[in-house]
């Protein structure tokens, strides 16, 4: 199981390719290569909420739904 240092460390390696346009990425050797930003973001989500699992803490998330009857 990877620790929190190599998780955020991955992160930060994806949030700098997603900053500079760039598909593929490595880290210890290892070469990975995103079709999309959106594929990149996911990836992102994935190890926040990784990396707060492993501190113990949860990603709380609020979605807020309001209707009008279109009038």
């Amino acid at each position: 199981m990877p620790t929190i240092t190599d998780l955020r460390l991955r992160r930060e390696v994806l949030s700098t390719q997603r900053a500079s346009g760039v598909a593929r990425v490595s880290y210890d050797g290892k070469k990975v290569d995103y079709r999309s930003v959106a594929e990149i973001d996911r990836a992102i989500e994935a190890l926040d909420r990784e990396i707060a699992l492993a501190e113990g803490r949860r990603i709380v998330r609020h979605v807020r739904v309001t209707a009008t009857k279109g009038l």
